[in-house]
């Protein structure tokens, strides 16, 4: 992405890539091993972020993490349905090992207001009961309106409501970037 003066790129796609390394041994630490975990990506981008922890965390431990990936659908959990009916719903895949009693890991890109993550909390309770919920993001840019707070962390991106982070990931966008658009000039 061309940079501009309202435009600028944050993380590249070797810092978005280390980040999900730190992140992945977060995870294993945190859970004192690989045992129970299950990573649910929220869509769009939370997908392939979930899969490509999977691939790090395969790498870490030496367990099949992408037969514990899937993806959690939490459109019609959202609080902003009626305002945006046109929000177009993927499906939610459950591992086949299921999620009672296991740490669901919840991977999105970008934690801001913290609404996705409680339409995301209000989903997993309706598929089941699991023994802990952990949530991982590649950003955190702060501005919360719910008590929710990511246990991993790829970058803390303070910025302006006025601002706009977007994250590009190469299975979406064919490239990888963090990217920060709009406030002041």
């Amino acid at each position: 992405m061309a940079q501009t003066a309202r435009t600028r790129t944050v993380l590249g796609p070797d810092e978005i890539g280390r980040a999900l390394t730190r992140i992945a041994h977060e995870i294993v630490e945190a859970n004192h091993g690989p045992d129970d975990l299950v990573l649910l990506g929220i869509p769009t981008r939370g997908v392939p972020l979930a899969q490509r922890l999977a691939s790090r965390l395969t790498e870490i431990t030496g367990e099949d993490f992408a037969a514990r990936t899937g993806a959690l659908d939490i459109t019609m959990h959202r609080d902003d349905l009626r305002a945006r009916p046109t929000l177009a719903s993927q499906p939610t895949r459950i591992p086949a090992i299921g999620i009672d009693d296991r740490t669901v890991v919840l991977v999105d890109d970008v934690l801001y207001s913290g609404r996705t993550i409680r339409a995301a909390l209000d989903a997993l309770a309706d598929l089941g009961r699991p023994r802990a919920v952990r949530l991982a993001v590649l950003v955190d840019r702060g501005h919360r309106e719910l008590p929710i707070r990511a246990d991993s962390v790829g970058k803390n991106l303070p910025s302006a409501r006025s601002e706009h982070v977007s994250i590009l990931l190469d299975e979406i966008d064919g490239e990888d970037a963090v990217v920060i658009e709009g406030g002041a000039a």
